[in-house]
């Protein structure tokens, strides 16, 4: 949520900046809202004080035993239009927060402006991608080759867009998974393991409600959605408190399974691996100071890099440009990962900063100095990684002429072998 105060003195600044995140929204009509807002309190203020002074007046004239029947009726007109007053400003809240709730975070001023994904920035290349002297399989051929993953069986029980991993297949999904968390534990990062369902108010706090609502499974009887990514929980660990200064920044990374419907998606972009329901991911979440967030953010991006260079892997980084932002963040990278069956770049990673748009709907806040005015805190994410499409890059990048695939050195440990055949 963006700070009001901002708003209301930089109107034009703020509807440009919305323009370049293929944004429209009627700030005229909130300033409005504001105003009128203010304006009610004003009165309330002025009448609370007629009141108190009415009231004063009530305990002179019966402590001098005259009639006071004049100010307490004028009492208790004051008090049903205070009352009034009040019932039109929590009208008027309830149409201020849902615009509020509607305006997604300004871009960072060094994020490239563009309409759409085709004006990404690419940061860098990175790996050679394998020149192969034989007929490249991809990952639904290797795993059906293999028998270590069976989508057939997965959508008779589940429907489509379900994976289900057999054997090898699932001990590989597990030393991946296992191979990240200690990948940032080693540096520091508090694992947690975090429920995977989530209150519409936790929902709301990182802002995936209400603008990405259909994109969710949610459970009506329950009131509560299975989260679409661990940021959702991670994220809302510190919500409503005041953070010590001292104990920043505060690093945590978690393994969920996540759920995405990813309604509207149809095709060949679906098949397999390359967008599913349900997917698993280790995420890493970041409270951090705001004049730091930013080298946080390199450093998440950094983390994301050391690992696919360990699984040497070929992948790209993006830079976003404004149109294709998420809602919530300043600024983003994509990190994808080199499919060669598939002859592209898929999306495996993003890194987000959110400066305090997440904290202000949380109320996450800290005193830079003992006696200080709370401030906002800043948030951070980035996926450490999602497994789903980096399965599909390793299956494909590391499979050999016979249909086996080898498992990549740093994974050994964890699998406890290095083929799948």
């Amino acid at each position: 949520m963006l700070d009001i105060k901002y708003i209301r003195e930089n109107p034009d600044e703020v509807k440009k900046r919305l323009e370049t995140k293929n944004t429209i929204i009627d700030i005229d009509k909130l300033l409005k809202l504001d105003t009128d807002r203010r304006n009610l309190l004003g009165e309330v203020e002025q009448l609370k004080a007629e009141r108190n002074k009415a009231t004063q007046m009530i305990a002179q004239l019966k402590r001098e035993k005259k009639d006071a029947t004049e100010p307490i009726t004028a009492t208790r007109e004051i008090g049903d239009n205070i009352a009034v007053l009040d019932g039109k400003i929590r009208e008027i809240d309830v149409d201020i927060r849902e615009i509020m709730m509607s305006i997604p975070n300004l871009p960072h001023d060094s994020v490239p402006v563009g309409k759409s994904e085709k004006e990404n920035v690419t940061v860098k290349e990175v790996g050679e991608k394998r020149n192969f002297g034989f007929k490249v399989l991809d990952h639904i051929e290797l795993t059906e080759k293999l028998g270590i993953m069976d989508f057939k069986r997965a959508s008779r029980m589940s429907g489509s867009g379900f994976p289900l991993y057999i054997g090898k297949g699932a001990q590989l999904e597990r030393a991946l998974i296992n191979y990240m968390l200690e990948f940032h534990i080693k540096d520091g990062y508090r694992e947690v393991i975090p429920p995977i369902v989530a209150l519409p108010s936790a929902m709301e706090g990182t802002s995936q409600l209400p603008k990405l609502k259909d994109d969710m499974y949610y459970s009506e009887r329950d009131d509560i959605y299975l989260i679409p990514t661990g940021e959702v929980t991670l994220t809302n660990i510190h919500r409503e408190e005041m953070l010590d200064v001292k104990e920043l920044p505060i690093n945590y990374t978690g393994y969920t399974p996540c759920f995405r419907r990813e309604a509207g998606s149809y095709g060949k972009e679906t098949k397999g691996l390359l967008r599913v329901h349900q997917f698993n991911k280790v995420e890493m979440v970041k409270f951090v100071r705001p004049e730091t967030s930013y080298d946080e953010l390199e450093e998440l991006l950094k983390r994301v890099e050391g690992i696919l260079g360990e699984l040497k892997i070929p992948y790209r980084v993006l830079e976003l440009c404004t149109g294709d932002l998420s809602f919530g963040a300043a600024k983003c990278y994509d990190i994808e990962t080199w499919s060669p069956a598939e002859d592209k770049y898929l999306e495996a990673s993003s890194c987000s900063n959110f400066e305090d748009f997440q904290a202000r709907r949380m109320n996450i806040r800290y005193r830079p100095e003992p006696k200080a005015k709370p401030e906002f805190i800043h948030t951070l994410n980035g996926s450490g990684l999602a497994t789903s499409r980096l399965m599909v890059s390793l299956m494909e990048h590391y499979q050999n002429e016979d249909g086996s695939i080898t498992v990549p050195e740093v994974l050994r440990k964890y699998t406890g072998f290095d083929l799948i055949n």
